[in-house]
């Protein structure tokens, strides 16, 4: 089974450029939808305003990618990583970045 989040955002043209450009996800607006995918993972965003509630966001959003330390060296010096490449104790390696709209996510490689 596979999941889609559907998350608000501020600005879609901004939240597709920090995906297009940034993160290099393949980004497709389409409706008023953007939907960013990278290895099997998909994010949807609208700019509508659906729940009549502040955005939040109280997780992290997980990516397995392929190789964790190259993709890591892209990102590293682009001031987004909130917690640095790390072994975890659930034998993964992973890193933490906050995107443009202030959601968490988290790009992971199993050992």
């Amino acid at each position: 089974m596979s999941i889609t989040l559907l998350l608000r955002c501020q600005d879609m043209e901004k939240t597709a450029d920090f995906y297009r450009s940034i993160l290099d996800f393949r980004v497709t607006i389409s409706a008023g939808i953007l939907t960013v995918e990278k290895h099997g993972g998909k994010i949807v965003f609208t700019d509508r305003d659906l729940w009549n509630v502040p955005v939040t966001c109280s997780g992290t959003v997980y990516f397995t990618v392929p190789n964790i330390e190259s993709y890591y060296s892209q990102l590293e010096d682009k001031n987004i990583v909130v917690w640095p490449i790390q072994e975890m104790s659930y034998s993964a390696i992973e890193f933490g970045i906050l995107d443009c709209n202030g959601y968490y996510l988290a790009f992971q490689q199993k050992m």
